[in-house]
C-alpha cells in the first residue's frame, strides 16, 4: 500500500504519470456513462474521472461518501472549460486504471466535505472523528503542529532543556480547584492533577538546569468558557540568573519566530507595554484588545461636588465616546455593564453644542467640557460608568468590547496586536474574607523597592515583577520573576495570612529546597491552545484541540465523565455520597 504522494501535492508536473493515491470519497457525481469522484485526504482533493469503458467503472458505481479507497491512474490536464481555481488540483484529473475499496462507511451524520449544513457543536463533538475530517479542523491541527515545531526549534537553539514534570502530585493552592485522584496504595490519601508545573519548574532552577521548557498538560476544575478547558496545554518556561527584561526579550523573539514560521507574519519588536493601572484605567481590562483605538476619558473632576449625586461623590467617573446608538443598543450595552458589576450605564447623545437623552438634564454646565475632552461627534453617544474605580473601569471595559463587536471596530486595525501588561499588584484584598491574597501566585517576586511595604497599611501598593503577554485581547501568556530569598518568601506568606506552620504543611518540600542555594530566576507560561486559537482565527479553543470537552466539561464522544463500578471505588476506598440536596 504505497501511495505516490498526498492528493493535494499533485500538480501539472505529474501530467502523463501514473500515480497511486489513497483517501476518502468526498462525493460522487453520477452522469450517464460517467462518474466524477472527488478523492480527499488531509492535503486536499482531486477529481477522478471514470467513463463507462474504464475497467474501474463497475467499482465506481459502488462508491459512496466516506468510503476509503486506493486508486492507481494516469494524471491528465483538464480541458480549459473544466479547469477551476477553487482548489489546488483544479487544473488536472486522474483517470483510474485500478480502484480498490479498502473500507465502506455508513452515511455520515453530517457532511464532512465542506457543505454548508448547520450542525450543533454537541453533534460535532459526539462524532469528533468525523468532524476532524473537515478541512477546517485539519488545517487548525496542522497549524498547531507547526507551532509546536517552531517553539521546539527556537527553544532548543536557545539552550533550553525539555523536562517533563509529574502528572500525579500534591494538592497545593494555585487559584483553582484541583482534580483529585485517590491512591489505592495509600488509602484515604489523594494525588492532585497539576494546575501548572509551577513548583517543579522552580525546583529545576534550584537543581541547576538553568533553562527549562515543557509543553505541559495542566488541569483546573473551574467554570468553562470559549477559551478555557478543564485539561489544557501550557507552554512552560523558566530561566535562571535573569531579570524581567531578559525574560521579556526572549519571549518576544520566540513569539515573532512562531508567527514567522507558521503564518509568514512579521511581528514588530519590541512589543508595546502598559502598566496594569494604565491598562485598567484606559481600557478596563488587564488584557486590552488594542487592535482598535477606543479608550476611556476621565471626567471625575467635571462632576465632583456637582448636582448629579451618582457622579458627584464617585471615586471615578469614566466615559467612552461611541458612534450614534439606538435606544435598543444602549439598553443592551447597559445589560452588559450590569453583568460586569455596574449599577447602570448613564448616557448622552450629542446634539449641536449640547446633549439630549439619558442624563442630559444634569450636564448643562459640563457640556462644552465633555465635548472638548471626549471629541464626541455630532449624533454620537457618550457612555458613562461611575463608582469605585475598579468596578467602574471593569464594567466600562466590557462595554468597550461589546462596542467592538457591535461595530466590528477591530476590522480596520492590525490582524494581530501583541502587548505586555506589567507592574501588576502583588496583593489584592478579598472583600468576602476580609484578607489579602496573591494576584498571581504566592511565589511571585515583588519589586525590590516595594519590599518595605509588606506588613504596613500600604501593602496593597506593592508592585509585582509580573507580566502578561496579550494578543488581540486574550491573555496568551503570564509569568513573573520568582522569589528566591527564603526571607522574602516568609514575608509573602505572612502577608496572605499563612502561618509558618500552614506554609510548611502546604509547601514544606519547596521551602526546604529554597534553603539550598536558589538562583534568581523567572519564567512564563503560554496558554498554548489560546495562542493557536487566535493564530487560526477560531472562535473557541475547542476548534484547535483534537478531542475537547464541551462547555459543561463533558466529552460527548467518549461519554466522560462517567460512573465507575463499585469494585473500582472499593479498591481506592472511596464511597460516592448523594448529591447535596438529593433525597434519601
Amino acid at each position: 500500500m504505497k501511495r505516490t504522494c498526498y492528493v493535494g501535492e499533485l500538480n501539472e508536473s505529474y501530467v502523463g504519470q501514473t500515480v497511486t493515491l489513497q483517501g476518502w470519497v468526498s462525493r460522487v457525481r453520477d452522469f450517464p456513462e460517467q462518474y466524477f469522484v472527488v478523492l480527499r485526504d488531509r492535503s486536499g482533493i482531486v477529481q477522478l474521472t471514470i467513463e463507462s469503458d474504464n475497467p474501474t467503472y463497475g467499482a465506481a458505481g459502488e462508491l459512496r461518501s466516506e468510503y476509503v479507497i486506493e486508486v492507481t491512474g494516469l494524471v491528465r490536464e483538464r480541458g480549459e472549460a473544466q479547469r477551476t481555481d477553487a482548489y489546488s488540483t483544479g487544473g488536472i484529473e486522474v483517470i483510474p486504471s485500478e480502484l480498490r475499496i479498502l473500507n465502506r462507511a455508513v452515511t455520515p451524520v453530517f457532511p464532512v466535505d465542506g457543505s454548508p449544513v448547520p450542525v450543533s457543536e454537541d453533534i460535532r463533538l459526539k462524532y469528533r472523528y468525523l468532524d476532524l475530517r473537515r478541512s477546517e479542523m485539519q488545517r487548525a491541527l496542522m497549524l498547531r503542529s507547526k507551532a509546536v515545531a517552531a517553539v521546539t526549534a527556537f527553544l532548543d537553539a536557545a539552550g533550553f532543556v525539555q523536562v517533563e514534570t509529574p502528572m500525579l502530585t500534591r494538592s497545593t493552592p494555585e487559584g483553582a480547584r484541583d482534580f483529585l485522584v485517590p491512591s489505592r496504595l495509600n488509602p484515604g490519601e489523594f494525588y492532585a492533577l497539576p494546575q501548572s508545573p509551577q513548583l517543579f519548574k522552580q525546583l529545576l532552577m534550584i537543581a541547576g538546569l538553568d533553562r527549562y521548557y515543557q509543553l505541559a498538560r495542566c488541569f483546573r476544575d473551574e467554570d468553562l468558557r470559549a477559551d478555557r478547558q478543564p485539561d489544557f496545554t501550557q507552554l512552560d518556561m523558566e530561566m535562571s540568573f535573569v531579570t524581567q527584561e531578559d525574560v521579556l526579550e526572549v519571549q518576544e523573539r520566540l513569539l515573532a519566530h512562531v508567527f514567522r514560521e507558521v503564518l509568514g507574519v512579521e511581528l514588530a519588536l519590541p512589543f508595546p507595554r502598559l502598566s496594569y493601572f494604565e491598562a485598567m484605567d484606559r481600557y478596563g481590562s488587564d488584557k486590552p484588545d488594542l487592535r482598535f483605538d477606543l479608550s476611556f476619558v476621565d471626567v471625575t473632576d467635571l462632576f465632583r461636588g456637582g448636582e448629579f449625586g451618582a457622579f458627584a461623590k464617585a471615586e471615578a467617573v469614566k466615559v467612552l465616546a461611541a458612534p450614534e446608538l439606538t435606544r435598543k443598543q444602549i439598553d443592551e450595552l447597559e445589560r452588559v455593564a450590569k453583568q460586569n458589576g455596574a449599577r447602570g450605564l448613564a448616557w448622552l447623545r450629542r446634539d449641536g453644542e449640547g446633549f439630549t437623552g439619558g442624563i442630559s438634564r444634569f450636564v448643562g454646565g459640563q457640556a462644552a467640557a465633555l465635548i472638548e475632552r471626549t471629541g464626541v461627534e455630532q449624533g454620537g453617544t457618550l457612555l458613562f460608568a461611575a463608582g469605585e474605580w475598579k468596578k467602574a473601569v471593569s464594567a466600562l471595559g466590557a462595554v468597550r468590547l461589546a462596542l467592538r463587536d457591535l461595530f466590528d471596530l477591530a476590522a480596520n486595525g492590525p490582524r494581530f496586536h501583541v502587548s505586555w501588561v506589567v507592574d501588576f499588584p502583588q496583593l489584592e484584598f478579598d472583600e468576602e474574607s476580609g484578607t489579602w491574597t496573591y494576584m498571581h501566585h504566592p511565589f511571585t517576586a515583588p519589586r525590590p523597592e516595594d519590599l518595605p511595604l509588606f506588613g504596613t497599611d500600604r501593602q496593597g501598593e506593592i508592585r509585582a515583577q509580573a507580566y502578561d503577554l496579550v494578543l488581540n485581547g486574550y491573555e496568551i501568556g503570564g509569568g513573573s520573576i520568582r522569589i528566591h530569598d527564603p526571607g522574602v518568601q516568609a514575608q509573602m506568606f505572612r502577608a496572605i495570612g499563612l502561618s509558618e506552620e500552614q506554609a510548611r504543611d502546604k509547601f514544606g518540600f519547596f521551602l526546604d529546597a529554597l534553603a539550598y542555594g536558589t538562583p534568581p530566576h523567572g519564567g512564563i507560561a503560554w496558554g498554548f491552545d489560546r495562542l493557536v486559537m487566535v493564530m487560526a482565527g477560531a472562535g473557541s479553543i475547542r476548534e484547535v484541540i483534537a478531542f475537547p470537552k464541551n462547555n459543561r466539561g463533558a466529552d460527548l464522544m467518549a461519554e466522560a465523565p462517567s460512573p465507575v463500578d463499585a469494585a473500582q471505588l472499593a479498591e481506592v476506598g472511596v464511597r460516592v455520597a448523594s448529591p447535596v440536596g438529593a433525597e434519601g
